[in-house]
């Protein structure tokens, strides 16, 4: 059995690597380092993707969530809600921007934001929902984007980890996770389902005027060389990282097939055992691109587990052990620990399997017996 990895980029790479090399070595003999023409042929590529009129490459994940704020123009003061069960960036650059960030609980099934608290949440300052569509699973669009639409409020979508992933809506069809709210945000770190080399993030949107704002913004602020017409920052993905994902996303489907059956075997191996569930899927099976598989260990004993994996040469991960609104950085005296017994109990028993592209079936054997076996032990 080869060594396992948390995810094996290695191994993804020997699968491109003859394509990847050659457009690295046609980018360094034309030095067309910044905007060039990779970088502009993965935008074009990337909206008949997503089937989204605009794509925007950026310099990484979190620029992408700022930038998409700075967009909407949003004022200092402004109340912008999202989930407490996240990673910091989704409220770190709310915070930088002077917004006032709101904390809510996700659903105990999928984790992501639970449609229930943010309606309790919205008051007359509140002016964005920012859904997380966490581990690989689309939120719940339909209600998201009927309470936005019921309270004028601005969508955007957090989809750093879900790209790919489609959300079948009730009445009107499949769309690209990414693709619905007003603007999106997605990160390309090498770990993504679709990622490149080193940092990069891209936004996007169908809204023409927003995406001309955010196209100034991206570039200092500048649509004409020295003529700053909007504040701005210098975020661009560089084409280094355009040409990885240019070779990628081809074959990114097939990285979320390999994922979703992966997954299955997973829940194969352990549906049924004592003190622990599996990941649940909301809807139709494309809604998941299991960016993390993520079970609930429920004996209180989710931390020697961690050891244990640890113990046998398993990796692991603990997505994630503190709530937003207890990080030091986050806390408000508005927030009452009431208000947050899913995340409060998620914390304590969440761990995330390796879950890549390369999984081996004897790897996930491995894997899951070892994780039966300690749990049988008690």
């Amino acid at each position: 059995m080869r060594k396992i990895q948390m995810v094996d980029l290695k191994g993804q790479y020997e699968a491109i690597k003859g394509e990847v090399n050659d457009s690295f070595q046609e980018i360094l003999e034309s030095s067309a380092f910044i905007n060039g023409p990779e970088v502009q042929k993965f935008q074009k590529e990337m909206e008949e993707y997503l089937d989204v009129k605009h794509v925007i490459p950026c310099a990484n994940g979190t620029d992408a969530l700022q930038i998409a704020m700075m967009g909407l123009d949003l004022k200092p003061g402004d109340e912008v809600i999202t989930a407490d069960f996240t990673f910091a960036a989704t409220v770190e650059v709310i915070a930088l921007l002077q917004l006032t960030p709101v904390l809510v609980d996700v659903e105990p099934d999928t984790f992501n934001i639970d449609p229930e608290a943010i309606k309790r949440a919205i008051t007359s300052k509140t002016k964005a929902i920012v859904p997380v569509h966490l581990f690989g699973q689309t939120a719940n669009m339909d209600a998201i984007m009927e309470i936005a639409g019921e309270h004028d409020l601005y969508v955007i979508e957090d989809n750093a980890q879900a790209i790919g992933g489609n959300y079948h809506f009730k009445n009107s069809g499949r769309v690209k996770a990414g693709a619905i709210g007003d603007v999106a945000a997605t990160s390309f770190f090498p770990s993504k389902n679709l990622g490149c080399y080193g940092d990069g993030g891209a936004i996007f949107t169908n809204n023409d005027d927003l995406a001309h704002t955010i196209r100034g913004i991206v570039n200092h602020g500048m649509y004409e060389r020295y003529h700053h017409d909007v504040v701005g920052v210098n975020s661009r993905l560089d084409s280094l990282q355009a040409a990885v994902l240019r070779a990628k996303l081809p074959k990114l489907d097939y990285y979320n097939k390999a994922r979703r059956e992966a997954a299955e075997k997973y829940d194969e191996a352990l549906r049924g055992q004592g003190f622990l569930e599996i990941p649940v899927r909301e809807g139709e099976p494309d809604t998941h691109v299991f960016h993390q598989y993520t079970l609930k260990i429920t004996n209180g004993k989710r931390d020697e587990l961690v050891k244990h994996l640890q113990e046998k040469d398993i990796p692991c991960g603990v997505y994630y052990p503190i709530p937003l609104h207890k990080q030091k950085a986050y806390t408000d005296e508005r927030y009452n620990e009431g208000d947050f017994p899913v995340t409060n109990q998620l914390v304590k028993e969440v761990i995330s399997l390796p879950m890549h592209t390369e999984l081996e079936d004897d790897q996930i054997a491995y894997i899951t017996s070892t994780i039966i076996d300690f749990l049988k032990k008690g």
